[in-house]
């Protein structure tokens, strides 16, 4: 790239010294031809009146030398018009308008590289005599045109030199950034780029590489423990599934009924973290499928919250259901992936809740909101942002186990699927409160 950022900005130079040059060729001649020409028309004038009374070649050979004239001539003309001598070189009878020459006006033109300026002598006799003078322009190209080619050289050595400084001061960021990236590339996500100076878009550029890095290396380290937390849920039941099968098999079972449903409850847990790990894989690939449509959001977390009462008495925990009652609570939203929503923040609200937990909806702000809150430990204020990441471990215990341990995630996937947001607060008092913001329907 350095390469041809040098060739593109030499590039640049010479062709804007050749147009330059090029301009200045033409404006020079075409302002040296009007200044001959102008000249010429007044020396022509000036011959003219020297030559008159007189027809000696010797006096006109005498003007020529004295004023430095190349080309001048004394053109004869008889008294119908023809002409009897020669014209100078380059000059022919249609430049001269003898009508305008007899009538005592200076005629001039060009042919090419060549000026010409004609002027009547004065004279009372029959026909004309008319002075023609002619000059090739002299515009100094000669001279001017070497200092001008040396010039050009010097300007083209020093554009090299600057483009190559410029161009490896440049590139040197891209080669950076191509290194850092080549790393990234290859699993190292702890390369970074030195932190720039600027808001320039190269600046910009190191900065997005650096937040990529973060970010990949982030994610890793929440992928590693998202495996740890897996391999973890999986084993803990899979250790007591082998256990009191083997025990069954060999007889060694104190209770064959209270083995077997210990198997059934284990191989149930292992078929519930199965089922939300395939859910969490269908989210992440966005390959499911949303009916979002006016939704009552009462009546969903209503029937959904009553179908937890039976888990919720036998945890010996109050389960209160709490809605406006004053219509229904429509908001956009998918009504079977908002009651998936309800059922597992009632599922993770039962893991931690003491004595009660309260499900509610109502109208806040000009949207619809739902809550699910427990009398739980709550969770510490550093931990509020990140309850949602996958098999995030809180510091606080849970009072049960109940569910994967992937609920939360799923509530995150699913609520941003349908325009919503979800956050977690501390709830009045003590325990922790989960919030889901819908947008209220709004009719076309």
């Amino acid at each position: 790239m350095t390469r041809r950022l040098t060739v593109a900005i030499v590039g640049m130079i010479a062709g804007a010294l050749l147009l330059a040059g090029v301009g200045t060729l033409v404006l020079t001649q075409l302002g040296a031809r009007r200044e001959t020409r102008r000249d010429l028309e007044q020396r022509v004038v000036d011959v003219a009146t020297s030559l008159q009374g007189t027809r000696r070649p010797a006096v006109t050979q005498l003007l020529r030398r004295a004023l430095r004239l190349q080309g001048a001539e004394v053109v004869t003309f008889g008294a119908l018009g023809n002409r009897a001598t020669a014209l100078p070189a380059g000059v022919t009878d249609s430049d001269l308008d003898l009508e305008a020459l007899l009538a005592g006006r200076v005629v001039s033109g060009a042919h090419g590289n060549l000026v010409f300026a004609a002027a009547r002598v004065p004279s009372t006799r029959p026909g004309a005599r008319v002075v023609v003078l002619t000059r090739k322009p002299d515009t100094g190209l000669r001279s001017g045109g070497r200092w001008f080619a040396l010039a050009a050289i010097v300007t083209l050595g020093a554009a090299v030199a600057v483009a190559s400084v410029l161009g490896s001061r440049l590139t040197r960021p891209l080669r950076d950034a191509q290194r850092a990236t080549r790393r990234i590339a290859a699993g190292d996500l702890s390369a970074r780029l030195p932190e720039p100076r600027g808001d320039d878009e190269l600046a910009t550029l190191t900065r997005s590489i650096n937040s990529m890095a973060e970010t990949l290396e982030r994610s890793r380290g929440l992928e590693r423990q998202f495996l740890l937390a897996v391999s973890h849920d999986l084993r803990t039941p899979l250790t007591s599934i082998r256990g009191f099968a083997e025990a069954i098999a060999e007889g060694k079972a104190p209770d064959n009924a209270q083995a077997a449903a210990v198997i059934t409850a284990e191989s149930r847990r292992l078929e519930r973290l199965v089922r939300d790990l395939l859910e969490l894989a269908k989210l992440d690939a966005r390959r499911f499928s949303l009916d979002v449509r006016a939704t009552d959001v009462a009546e969903v977390v209503t029937e959904t919250a009553e179908g937890f009462r039976p888990a919720a008495d036998d945890a010996h925990v109050q389960l209160d259901v709490v809605t406006n009652g004053h219509g229904a609570l429509l908001a956009t939203a998918d009504p079977d992936r908002l009651a998936q929503v309800v059922a597992n923040l009632v599922e993770n609200a039962l893991k931690f809740a003491s004595a009660a937990i309260t499900v509610g909806a109502a109208r806040a702000d000009g949207a619809v909101v739902l809550w699910v809150a427990d009398d739980g430990p709550g969770i510490p204020a550093d931990d509020l942002p990140r309850v949602f990441e996958r098999f995030f471990t809180s510091t606080r215990t849970p009072a049960r186990q109940v569910g994967s341990g992937l609920g939360l995630s799923i509530v995150r996937e699913l609520v941003d699927a349908m325009g919503a947001t979800v956050r977690a607060e501390p709830a009045d008092g003590h325990g922790a409160r989960m919030v889901v913001v819908l947008k209220p329907w709004a009719r076309a």
